[in-house]
């Protein structure tokens, strides 16, 4: 959604101009589950009072919720008073100026797509996928500072990370995105985007040149529909149409 300057999201998102509100908003949404007062002001290195206060005002603006949890997941008698937990909120917020309607485009685009029953636009939008994310793995290998010296390339996660993935590479080895750029889109076009952010995804791989690694679709609650495996990595069972519906029995 797009707003005219002044609008609420606009507010919303000014309340990030402050610093410790910043890195306290970053400190909960890096994590997979809520987070607590003490973890929050702890990890920010400042007061549990101060820590309170500005979490408390990221919930009231809308970009974190709060919920309560027993601590460390206990119930019943004797379990201990629920303590107040942190989340990154369901809401998104976009502001251009003047305002812009990006996603009404994307939106008509894709179901043209999908209207086209030869398959022709879907293949032309893989492969235009494919393109793009070759293009910005490529200009990511390596670049020039300012006396044009050579400065070593950015690995996959930071190019994902740069792109709005969230890339979180687990014990496993397994890098997982937990963020969807397209979020909006997939969920009312979900075979279609899905197979289109895999494709990008696959392109910015190869653009990157780093080897080993394997893009495929294996959607999670609270993920993108890709992850990137390592070398080696077995690829799932289930063919990617199937992984693709089993996902929208999903909510984030």
């Amino acid at each position: 959604m797009s707003v005219s300057p002044g609008g609420p999201d606009l507010a919303s998102l000014s309340t990030l101009d402050d610093p410790v509100r910043r890195r306290l908003y970053e400190i909960v949404i890096r994590h997979t589950g809520p987070v607590g007062r003490d973890e929050a002001a702890s990890a920010a290195g400042i007061g549990r009072a101060l820590a309170v206060y500005h979490l408390d005002k990221l919930v009231e603006s809308g970009l974190l919720s709060a919920s309560y949890q027993r601590p460390g997941g206990r119930t019943g008698p004797g379990a201990g008073r629920p303590a107040k937990v942190y989340a990154r909120s369901d809401r998104e917020f976009a502001v251009t100026v003047p305002p812009r309607e990006y996603e009404l485009a994307a939106r008509l685009l894709v179901q043209a797509v999908e209207a086209d029953a030869s398959g022709r636009s879907r293949a032309a939008l893989a492969q235009a996928a494919h393109r793009l994310g070759t293009e910005l793995g490529s200009a990511s290998r390596s670049g020039q500072d300012v006396l044009g010296q050579d400065v070593p390339g950015q690995d996959v996660q930071s190019v994902l990370a740069q792109q709005g993935y969230e890339p979180d590479r687990g014990g496993d080895g397994v890098i997982r995105l937990r963020n969807c750029p397209f979020h909006q889109l997939a969920e009312r076009h979900r075979e279609l985007v899905c197979g289109m952010n895999l494709a990008l995804v696959e392109g910015l791989v190869e653009g990157l040149g780093t080897g080993g690694w394997r893009p495929v679709l294996d959607p999670r609650p609270g993920h993108c529909c890709v992850a990137i495996g390592g070398e080696g990595a077995p690829r799932k069972g289930a063919a990617p149409q199937e992984r693709i519906h089993d996902h929208d029995r999903f909510t984030r």
